[in-house]
C-alpha cells in the first residue's frame, strides 16, 4: 500500500472550486443556475490586454523567462506601486507569480513548521489556514467580527502573538466579507508590530482597487518600521478581470526575495511570457475599465445588500470593499453550509457557506455580486421564496 506523508493528510482545499463543479455539472444537465459563489469578476479582459498577449506570441516570447519576472513588468509593478501609494520598491523586490496563492504558498512556508504559530484571519480566505496546517504549523485565527464591519481588531490581534508566532496573514479589503480595515487600526496593528521584531507580516492586497464609501486602501508597504519583513500579495486577477491569466505579484523583503526565487525555480520555473506581457500592458496601459468595473460593483454592491436584507431571517452589513457581502443567515434556523447547498440543489442559486471559510463563519454565506445585476435580482428572488417556504433542515 502507498505511503504518503503525513502533512499531506492536513491539507484542505478551496470549496468555492467544488460548489463551481457542482454548480457546472447542473448546468450540463439543463437546470438554470446562478452562480454568486465564484470569486472571478463577470467581465472580459480588456481588449489591450488580451492583444498584448497575442503580439507576444507572434513577436516570439514564448520561451522561459527569469524565475522572477520579465524586468519590464517588474518595473512597472514598482512604479505603480509608487504612483498609487507613493511606495518606493525597486524591481529587485518584486517577483511574478502565476497568481496569488504561490505567495501565501511560499510565505508559509518559509516560517510554517512545527512549534511554530502562524495568525490568519478567520472568517478568511480557506488556503491560508489549509497551508498553514500543511507545514505543520499552528493556525491561530485572527477574528474578523461582523460588529467591526468585518475589520481586524489590532489590539484583538496584538493579544494573540506569543513567543511561538512567526507570521501574521492580514488581508484588507477581505474576502469573503468585503471588510476594510481603517488606517486607524492598521496604525496600532503596526505600532505593537514594532515590539515584535521577529514576526513577519503577509499583506495579502489584491483587492486594493475595490473600496467604496470614500474608503482609500491602507497599503502596508507605506510603514518603514514593518518593511524589513513584510511580504505584500497582489495581482491581476480581480483588477483586470484576468483570473484564469495567473498572474501576481509579491514583494519579498531582502534574504526572503531570494528564498522566493528558488522556490519559483523548484516549482514552477517561471511565470509564462505572454501572460506578463498582458501584464505589462494592463499597467501601462489606459485603466478607464478597472474604473468602470469597480463603479459597476458598487452599483451592484447596493443592490444585493437592499435585497439581503428584505430576506426573511437575513441581515447584512455594508462591505466596504471587494465584491463580496457576507449576511448574517443565523435567524433563519438554518446551518449555513446547509443553506447554501440547498439553495444549490433546489433553487438554483450558487453560494458558499460561511464556515468554508472559518470557525467564525457559521451562521453566514458568501455572495458575490460579480454577476450581472438581472442574475443577481433573479437570485434574490429565488432565496427568498425558498426561506419563505422552506424550513430549515
Amino acid at each position: 500500500m502507498l505511503r504518503t506523508v503525513a502533512n499531506f493528510d492536513r491539507i484542505g482545499e478551496e470549496n468555492a472550486f467544488a460548489v463551481l463543479a457542482r454548480a457546472n455539472a447542473l448546468i450540463a444537465q439543463g437546470r438554470d443556475i446562478i452562480n454568486l459563489g465564484i470569486g472571478q469578476p463577470d467581465f472580459r479582459t480588456p481588449e489591450h490586454i488580451a492583444e498584448a498577449a497575442i503580439k507576444a506570441i507572434r513577436d516570439g516570447h514564448h520561451g522561459y523567462t527569469a524565475a522572477n519576472g520579465i524586468l519590464p513588468l517588474r518595473e512597472a509593478v514598482a512604479a505603480d506601486l509608487h504612483k498609487r501609494f507613493g511606495a518606493r520598491v525597486t524591481p529587485d523586490e518584486v517577483m511574478i507569480m502565476p497568481g496569488g496563492k504561490p505567495t501565501m504558498f511560499m510565505s508559509i512556508l518559509m516560517f510554517g513548521e512545527p512549534g511554530a504559530e502562524i495568525m490568519y484571519p478567520d472568517p478568511g480566505f480557506p488556503i491560508y489556514r489549509s497551508m498553514i496546517e500543511y507545514t505543520g504549523a499552528k493556525p491561530i485565527p485572527i477574528p474578523v467580527r461582523e460588529e467591526n464591519g468585518f475589520a481586524f481588531s489590532a489590539e484583538e490581534t496584538l493579544g494573540l502573538v506569543t513567543p511561538a508566532t512567526r507570521l501574521i496573514i492580514v488581508n484588507s479589503p477581505a474576502n469573503p466579507t468585503g471588510g476594510v480595515t481603517p488606517k486607524a487600526e492598521v496604525d496600532k496593528l503596526v505600532a505593537g508590530l514594532e515590539k515584535c521584531p521577529d514576526v513577519a507580516i503577509m499583506s495579502d492586497e489584491i483587492y486594493d482597487h475595490m473600496v467604496y464609501d470614500g474608503e482609500q486602501h491602507v497599503c502596508l508597504l507605506n510603514y518603514p518600521s514593518i518593511r524589513d519583513r513584510l511580504i505584500l500579495l497582489n495581482g491581476w486577477s480581480k483588477t483586470y478581470a484576468m483570473t484564469g491569466w495567473r498572474l501576481g505579484y509579491a514583494i519579498f523583503p531582502g534574504k526572503l526575495y531570494d528564498y522566493a526565487r528558488k522556490l519559483a525555480v523548484n516549482l514552477h520555473s517561471c511565470v509564462n511570457a505572454p501572460t506578463q506581457y498582458a501584464g505589462l500592458a494592463a499597467l501601462l496601459g489606459p485603466q478607464d475599465a478597472v474604473g468602470k468595473m469597480v463603479a459597476e460593483f458598487d452599483k451592484r454592491r447596493k443592490i444585493v445588500v437592499e435585497g439581503l436584507n428584505r430576506l426573511p431571517g437575513v441581515s447584512c452589513v455594508m462591505p466596504k470593499g471587494a465584491f463580496y457581502a457576507f449576511p448574517n443567515v443565523k435567524r433563519t434556523g438554518w446551518k449555513a453550509k446547509a443553506l447554501a447547498s440547498s439553495l444549490l440543489e433546489d433553487s438554483g442559486v450558487a453560494l458558499i457557506g460561511g464556515p468554508d471559510f472559518g470557525i467564525l463563519g457559521e451562521g453566514y454565506v458568501r455572495v458575490s455580486y460579480a454577476n450581472s445585476t438581472e442574475n443577481i435580482l433573479k437570485a434574490l428572488d429565488r432565496m427568498g421564496e425558498f426561506l419563505a417556504s422552506r424550513k430549515a433542515a
